[in-house]
Formats: structure tokens, sequence, C-alpha cells
């Protein structure tokens, strides 16, 4: 397994996840082998980010019908459908899951359909190869990103990031991290400024470990720091990921990206939201709508198992945030950059093949 790829699969039927709570301080790969398993490390965050989430989800589905002791296809079918239902479950905000374990739904009744006195063995097979196309997939797509949004990047930069959209939140390459990456790679002197992004620090862990990693130059900032970087003109853009973009173009992602968008605006600065199409629900017409991961209290009471508040203390962790269209410049995806009106163009691109 490469430094950044988040998930693979083993021989054997294991899936093997970096994890991502231990990092930067210790790198530690965690092997499962049941979708219990995997859906626990979905909701514990063992595995993050909205493109990782779906291809972890697959491999959920898969490892179900490895492992599987049903006597015959009917029996293999119904733990597929339990296996499912609990993988939806592990967390409710990042449409990338539902995306996965809708195509690997609609491949399994495929191939009960389409295959005449089929065999375990063949499903087994089937929805690992599944599994494998979206992981494979998802990689392409973060890179076709990057490509569309190189001229959008200039020769000099200073680009502010939130939370972590790199390879570790994706199955391998990144979206809004990917395309700082793919600058860098291209020669372009971009400066990246990572927010800490309270209250897991995923900017702070993660996206400064895979940028030293990298050698692109960055500086981690206080979360609260942005606005001040943004008013005194040392910010050239912003780009950001998204757990879901829904139909009119508002987008959830990491809590904290609202305030962002709103100070970008505020002053005449770009503000970017990188996703693959896999990202974009059409089902759902506003950001309103959107259901919003309440996370545990003690994520905000302690810094790992230091306890930063008082005992006893109400919390509230809402896990993301939704920033409004009107406050986003343009969404890049990887059948190219789409601009407002937002609500036509996105039903635009979601039509092209």
């Amino acid at each position: 397994m490469s430094a950044f790829r988040s998930i693979e699969w083993l021989e054997g039927g294991i899936v093997r996840m970096l994890d991502q709570r231990k990092l930067p301080l210790e790198t530690t790969y965690n092997d499962y082998t049941t979708y219990q398993d995997v859906a626990q490390a979905i909701t514990d965050m063992v595995i993050r980010g909205a493109p990782a989430i779906g291809a972890a989800a697959a491999y959920g589905i898969a490892l179900t019908a490895h492992h599987s002791a049903a006597a015959d296809l009917d029996s293999l079918y119904d733990e597929l459908e339990v296996a499912d239902q609990l993988l939806r479950k592990s967390r409710p905000t990042a449409v990338n899951l539902f995306w996965a374990l809708d195509r690997m739904v609609a491949h399994i009744a495929n191939f009960k359909v389409s295959t005449e006195n089929g065999s375990i063995s063949q499903l087994q097979s089937a929805t690992l190869s599944e599994a494998h196309a979206i992981a494979a997939e998802d990689v392409e797509l973060n890179r076709a990103i990057g490509k569309h949004a190189m001229p959008l990047i200039p020769d000099k930069a200073t680009i502010i990031h939130h939370c972590n959209t790199g390879s570790l939140a994706t199955v391998d390459y990144g979206t809004a991290l990917g395309i700082i990456r793919m600058a860098h790679e291209e020669g372009k002197q971009v400066m990246a400024l990572i927010d800490e992004t309270r209250p897991r620090l995923q900017g702070g862990r993660l996206s400064a470990y895979e940028l030293k990693a990298q050698g692109v130059p960055f500086k981690v900032i206080v979360d609260g720091a942005s606005g001040h970087f943004l008013r005194t003109g040392d910010v050239n853009l912003c780009v950001v990921g998204a757990d879901r973009v829904v139909a009119n173009g508002d987008t959830a992602n990491k809590i904290g990206t609202y305030n962002l968008a709103v100070v970008a605006r505020e002053n005449n600065i770009p503000f970017y939201v990188a996703a693959p199409t896999t990202t974009i629900d059409m089902a759902t017409a506003t950001g309103d709508e959107i259901e919003i991961e309440e996370r545990p209290a003690h994520e905000v009471t302690h810094v790992d198992a230091s306890q930063i508040t008082p005992d006893d203390v109400a919390v509230a962790n809402p896990a993301f945030d939704v920033t409004p269209a009107k406050y986003i410049t343009a969404i890049i995806t990887e059948r190219g950059v789409v601009y407002p009106p937002f609500e036509e163009n996105i039903a635009r691109i979601m039509r092209e093949k």
C-alpha cells in the first residue's frame, strides 16, 4: 500500500485502511473482514472523506459476499441487503456513500437478472469487480478535476484550503488538495494556507502531513486566521472539497466552510468547490434538505485524550455546514468547471456522458 492510499483490497478477502485517527504521529493500517467492521470504521473516521467513504462501503459489500457461508444465492442476496442497510447508516451526510451502495445494489440486481444458473463464486467475483471499479474510477476522476482546475491557478498563488481533501480523503490523489498538488507538480509556485479544521484537526494533522511529504510549500493557520489573510490581500483563491452538492449548487462540507466562503466573498476572493459528479445529489433541491451529522461531544471537549473544557458542559458538534450557492465562484468537476447559474449548469453537466 502506498503511503497515501487510504484503502486497498488484499488477497484472502481483507480490506486494509490507513487509520487516519492516528496520523501524523503514527502510521497504522487496520485490516477488516466484515461489513460490520467497515461500517464502524466509517463511523469512527478511521477512513473519512466522501470519495473514500464510498469506496469503503463498496468494499464492505464485496467482503460480505467473499466471506459468506450462504448455501445458495437467495441467502446471499439477503445477506447483502442486510449489509447494505447497515453501511447506509454509518454516516448520513456524504452522498458518495449512498451513490456507491446504490451502484453496488444495481450491479447485484443486474447479476440476478442476467446470469442464468449463476453461482455464489460468480456473485463474489461480480461484487469485488464492481468495488474495484469504483475505487479505480475515483483516482481517475480526481486527476481530471485537477486538470480542469489548472487554468484557474495563477503561476504564483497563495491558496486557502479547509479540512483534508487529498489522497487520504479519497482512494488516492485527492480533489481540492489534489489541485494544489497538481499545480505544484506542474511547476507553479503555490503556497497553501492550511487551516487546522477544528474539532478533529484534519487540516493540521492530515493535509499538512500530505503536503509535507509531497514537498508542497504550506503554512498551518488557526481556523480563525483565514479572514485576516483574505482581508490583507495575501490570498489568491480558496478551494475546498464537498460531501454533497445539491441541484441548486448549495454545498455541504466540513464545518467552517460556510464561514470561509462568506469572508472570501466579502473580500472578492474566488471560492471554488472541487468535487466529482459522484458527489452531486440531483435528488435534493437545496441545502436546507441536507441531513447534517451531529458528532460526539468529546470531539469538542477533548483534543485526543486531553480535556480542554470544564466538566459537564453542553456541546453542539455538527460535522458539516452548508454553503449557499451564491458564495461559490465555481464547482470544479471531472467533466469541467461549472459556473452559475448552477441549477441550470449542474443539470447540464450531469446529463453529459
